[in-house]
C-alpha cells in the first residue's frame, strides 16, 4: 500500500468487484468499515502467496490475529492503516481475529481432499467476511442468508485460483464439477437472500459475477458494473 493510497483506494485495486459492490452501500460509515473490512481479507489472503514458507506465513498471519486481539484487549491499535481503520470501526474486534485464523489453512500445500472440506473453507473465510460485512450493513442480518452466496462466490475464487496455476480445489474436480456446485449454491442463495435486508444485499452481490468467472470468462467494469447494479436493484443474484 503506497503512502498516498487510501483504503478506499487499495481494495478498489486488489478487490475491484467487492469494492464495486460498496458503491451501492448508502451510509458513509458503515462503507468506510466494510472497505476496511475487504482490506483485512486482502491482507490475510495474500499471505500465502507472499512468503517462501509456511512459518514465515505463520508469522504474518499472527501478526494479523494478535492485532485483531490487542484491540478487543482495549490497547492502541497498531500502527497501520488498516489496523487503526478497523479500531475506529464498529466491528467486534475477535470476530475479526477469527478471520486471520482461519487463514492459517492457506498455508497447507496442496488441495483441500473433499468437499466437505472446501466448503468448510469458505465458509470460514469468504462466508464469514459476508456475514460481518451484512451485519455491519443491518444488524438484523440473519447469518443464514448469506450462506448460499458466499459458497457461490468462494467456489467461483477457488476456480479462478486454480486458474492461474495454484489449486485449492480437490485434484479430480473439473471445470464442469465447478459450474455445478456454483449453480446449486446460487439455487440456494435465491431463496435465502429473500430474509436479507434490502441495505445488507451489497454484502451477497458479487455472488452475481461468480457463473460468469467460474465459465472462464473475464468481464469488463462496465458488465460488473450492469450485473450487480440489476442484483442490487431486484434483490436477486
Amino acid at each position: 500500500m503506497a503512502d498516498t493510497e487510501t483504503l478506499d483506494d487499495l481494495v478498489r485495486r486488489v478487490d475491484p468487484d467487492r469494492w464495486l459492490a460498496t458503491r451501492f452501500i448508502a451510509d458513509p460509515a458503515a462503507r468506510a468499515d466494510v472497505i476496511a473490512l475487504y482490506g483485512l481479507n486482502y491482507e490475510l489472503a495474500r499471505v500465502a502467496g507472499g512468503v517462501s514458507n509456511a512459518l514465515m506465513g505463520e508469522i504474518r498471519l499472527t501478526w494479523w490475529r494478535e492485532a485483531m486481539e490487542e484491540i478487543a484487549a482495549g490497547k492502541p491499535p497498531r500502527k497501520h492503516p488498516n489496523v487503526e481503520a478497523l479500531a475506529a470501526s464498529a466491528f467486534d474486534p475477535n470476530a475479526l481475529a477469527v478471520l486471520a485464523e482461519a487463514r492459517f489453512v492457506d498455508l497447507d500445500e496442496g488441495p483441500l481432499k473433499d468437499e466437505a472440506a472446501v466448503l468448510a473453507y469458505i465458509d470460514g473465510t469468504a462466508g464469514a467476511l459476508a456475514v460481518l460485512a451484512a451485519r455491519r450493513l443491518d444488524p438484523a442480518a440473519d447469518p443464514h442468508a448469506v450462506k448460499g452466496a458466499a459458497r457461490a462466490w468462494g467456489l467461483s475464487g477457488l476456480w479462478r485460483l486454480k486458474s492461474a496455476g495454484r489449486s485449492r480445489l480437490p485434484e479430480d474436480w473439473t471445470q464442469a464439477d465447478v459450474k455445478q456446485r456454483v449453480e446449486a449454491q446460487l439455487k440456494a442463495a435465491r431463496s435465502e437472500v429473500r430474509g436479507l435486508p434490502v441495505a445488507a444485499f451489497p454484502a451477497v452481490a458479487p455472488a452475481a459475477l461468480a457463473r460468469a468467472y467460474v465459465s472462464g470468462r473475464e468481464m469488463g467494469e462496465l458488465e460488473k458494473k450492469l450485473r450487480l447494479t440489476l442484483a442490487v436493484a431486484t434483490g436477486r443474484l
